[in-house]
């Protein structure tokens, strides 16, 4: 019988000591990450969190257009959730044992596989870069080359294997050698057939649409690459990490490319329900069957913690919510409405160039302006360093009306949306309303959100 003379009461523990969150964290955790909250703003002290709102100490509402980077999926908290993972810690289940098939696990793999009917069999581990580094292994393993492909500008993960696929030099800095993999440019069907015609080439790994900056892949682009790839025996892996289970109002984001079937495909984020971690590798049978070709080889791709109880509790309760909810329909609808509001404004703000995206993923990208007055601070700050203008835009978005949004990547003038799937029409007014008056405040020549724009120049030409 386990003893109860333990004494650990969380509650008291984080009365007595949260108020030293920021304080702890530059201690012992990232101490650059509390020195940049503090920079721009955004040390804030949320107290509680439900679907797309947070709420402070003072009892205010902060929207989240965020998700936590596409993990709440469902928002904060959902019930149905919540009382699955209350459900299977209160089952005591013999979970982990190694030398079991529990049930969970085969139970969450069927419910994936009927929405990905040409794909078999399912890995789970415990994250997006772990699902992309699983990809990476069976392509090598199954096809017997090296080399894998990737887009410029990429994001596929931070792990080694991951960021030998990562576009983004900033992220690659420091950290090779790395995989002998290639960068060809998104919808360039020539480069990547020299590559391919080179013999060595695994796979071509992919995000349907880019989460940095938002660029979709072009019509008809994944279908041609697909058949390319298979005439050179060489495979198709969709990253469906952040752009999968609804996001783009489908289930998969592939799914708007007809006839596009990928040998691997890896999911992450949303399907957590935002609580326990949680990636899954869906791939072919003659892959999975080549890389477990025996009892010898049983093991030899695993996860200690992969295919745990409650992250599989979560995934099944997250795709029961998304089908009872009409979530992938919500995300279409709500995101339809969002993008068509948010692209009217085109013609009315000359800093703000284009509008994009799917679903709820939507990128809005700012440019160049045509008026001398604007166009002169304008490029001040691109001299600083590119992206200060989409992070003056950001700040108030969140100091001002209190709205979480992200700078879509490094050196990018786009602000990226992606908001619980869950979010509806009160929430697109909300947002179109104070973006509407962030940019009437931005064309107005003058102002705090300037004069913010001057602090940013200032920590832009320090770091340098």
């Amino acid at each position: 019988m386990t003893s109860m003379s333990t004494e650990f009461d969380l509650g008291r523990l984080l009365a007595e000591r949260g108020g030293e969150r920021y304080e702890l964290h530059a201690r012992h955790l990232n101490h650059q990450l509390p020195r940049m909250l503090h920079t721009i703003g955004f040390d804030k002290v949320y107290e509680r969190a439900e679907g797309a709102h947070f709420w402070d100490a003072d009892g205010n509402d902060y929207l989240d257009m965020l998700a936590g980077f596409g993990v709440m999926g469902l928002g904060r908290h959902h019930p149905v959730v919540r009382k699955a993972l209350h459900d299977v810690l209160d089952a005591s289940l013999a979970d982990l044992t190694r030398f079991d098939c529990q049930p969970l696990p085969g139970l969450l793999a069927e419910q994936l596989l009927t929405h990905s009917p040409h794909l078999d069999r399912v890995f789970f581990g415990n994250s997006g870069t772990e699902a992309v580094e699983t990809a990476l292994k069976f392509a090598r393993y199954a096809t017997g080359k090296p080399r894998v492909l990737y887009c410029a500008h990429a994001f596929h993960g931070l792990t080694t294997g991951s960021l030998s696929v990562n576009g983004e030099d900033g992220f690659r800095d420091g950290f090779a050698p790395l995989l002998p993999d290639t960068a060809v440019p998104l919808g360039d069907l020539d480069a990547l057939r020299r590559e391919l015609n080179k013999g060595d080439v695994a796979a071509l790994i992919v995000e349907p649409i880019q989460g940095k900056g938002v660029h979709e892949a072009p019509p008809g682009y994944l279908r041609a690459a697909q058949d390319l790839l298979h005439r050179h025996k060489a495979l198709l892996i969709a990253d469906e990490v952040q752009t999968g289970l609804g996001r783009t109002g489908a289930f998969y984001a592939y799914e708007h490319d007809e006839g596009v079937e990928p040998d691997l495909v890896c999911v992450a984020k949303a399907l957590s329900g935002g609580y326990v971690p949680v990636g899954a590798t869906l791939g072919k049978d003659w892959i999975f069957k080549k890389v477990y070709s025996s009892m010898d080889r049983v093991l030899v791709h695993s996860a200690s913690f992969g295919a745990n109880a409650q992250a599989m509790a979560a995934g099944l309760a997250v795709l029961a919510v998304m089908r009872d909810e009409k979530v992938v329909e919500n995300a279409r609808v709500t995101g339809e409405l969002l993008k068509s509001r948010l692209g009217a404004l085109v013609d009315r703000y000359e800093l703000l160039s284009e509008v994009r995206g799917r679903g709820l993923m939507i990128g809005i990208e700012f440019g160049r302006p045509r008026s001398l007055k604007l166009r002169s601070r304008w490029t001040m700050l691109q001299a600083a360093r590119k992206g200060l203008f989409a992070q003056m835009v950001v700040v108030p978005l969140l100091q001002k009306h209190r709205i979480l949004t992200q700078v879509s990547g490094d050196h990018l003038e786009v602000i990226k949306l992606i908001p619980p799937l869950t979010v509806g029409e009160k929430d697109v007014d909300r947002f179109v309303d104070a973006f509407t008056a962030v940019m009437d405040d931005a064309h107005s020549g003058g102002g705090l959100m300037w004069d913010f724009g001057k602090t940013l120049v200032k920590q832009a030409v320090a770091n340098r």
